[in-house]
């Protein structure tokens, strides 16, 4: 097929509204988080994983999956190793460690913004210069 979408990676874990969860999670595929989570959020392979979560959720600890979608509140370090999509509401408080970022205005980060890849410069050449 010449162009090809990727599958919707499946979310499977729900930890709901009213829901306050101690302790760590780990999950493969998708998790949304509309509740309270105290304790690290991370995903198992992290190939190919999703977390999403909500406005109304709360995170007090690390997040870590290869797609992560913020639109609440994340009190940890946050890793996302293909894409990082804080939406309007979103609000994180440490240092956010990402590949691919998306921000949407309104969004919030304390902490230090660090790309997972290095991204080299290329060398310098001016289209003037002259070796003639």
């Amino acid at each position: 097929m010449l162009f090809s979408r990727k599958t919707q990676t499946p979310i499977r874990t729900l930890v709901g509204e009213g829901t306050v969860l101690r302790g760590e999670i780990r999950f493969g595929d998708g998790l949304r988080i509309d509740g309270e989570v105290h304790g690290d959020v991370v995903a198992d392979p992290i190939a190919g994983s999703l977390v999403v979560i909500s406005e109304k959720a709360t995170v007090r600890g690390k997040v870590k999956a290869a797609h992560v979608i913020i639109d609440g509140s994340v009190m940890g370090p946050v890793t996302s190793t293909e894409m990082l999509e804080l939406q309007p509401r979103a609000a994180v408080v440490g240092d956010v460690h990402y590949d691919v970022l998306e921000m949407h205005p309104g969004a919030t980060i304390d902490g230090e913004l660090k790309p997972i890849k290095s991204t080299e410069k290329p060398a310098l050449k001016l289209a003037a210069a002259n070796d003639a």
